[in-house]
């Protein structure tokens, strides 16, 4: 058994925010209010705010002088533009990881196992957890630090959680995927960069540009 994933007061509260554009709690153009979050939550307003930021550095949400912070109408094609991106980064960070992984593949077993129990009970919230988990592994295990700070700041988290609950038109089962490239990984496959890249690019939602946030 792994330990609790431990999230801090800030990803919480970005984690509720989200949880509330996703299910349309906030609809595009409505404001955010910093107050009444941190009235919500019992929290003070520092949290929220460090919360909201990064929400606005990932473009979900937008300021503007006198008129506080709201929601973005976000398109498909706004998710989708960070995926040749990190397909980009994990190509490399799969190169790089490579010979690490070949050796020790049980952090990528544990999160395919947990992945088929998301999958068997269709938890949407421990398939995001555990896909991004995953991929987390992969880039950690490259042992390149610049690699590692590129990639969380593309808030891989928080795209997948709009892929897989937002923009998928169906459900999908995720670890099978996983687990072919666990072994690839395991036979040493000298194409495993291409392969993780062209996993990545699959995951971008198939949706056309001009589909907006309902």
């Amino acid at each position: 058994m792994s330990p609790p994933v431990v999230r801090s007061l800030r990803e919480q509260i970005r984690e509720q925010i989200l949880e509330g554009i996703v299910s349309g709690r906030w609809k595009p153009g409505e404001r955010i209010v910093e107050r009444r979050i941190a009235a919500e939550m019992e929290v003070s307003q520092a949290p929220v705010r460090e919360a909201l930021r990064e929400l606005e550095a990932l473009r979900l949400i937008e300021s503007a002088p006198n008129k506080g912070v709201r929601v973005r109408a976000l398109t498909a094609a706004d998710v989708e533009e960070s995926y040749p991106v990190r397909a980009g980064l994990e190509r490399v960070a799969a190169e790089l990881a490579a010979p690490r992984l070949a050796e020790d593949t049980g952090a990528l077993e544990h999160e395919v196992a947990a992945l088929r129990e998301a999958d068997r009970v269709m938890d949407g919230e421990a398939q995001v957890r555990h896909t991004v988990a995953f991929h987390r592994e992969i880039v950690r295990a490259a042992e390149n630090s610049v690699l590692l700070h590129s990639w969380e700041s593309l808030g891989i988290e928080v795209w997948t959680t709009l892929s897989i609950r937002w923009l998928s038109p169906e459900p999908r089962r995720h670890a099978e995927e996983h687990a072919e490239i666990v072994a690839a990984f395991r036979r040493r496959d000298p194409l495993i960069g291409e392969l993780l890249r062209d996993h990545v690019l699959s995951c971008a939602p198939q949706v056309r540009p001009e589909t907006a946030a309902p």
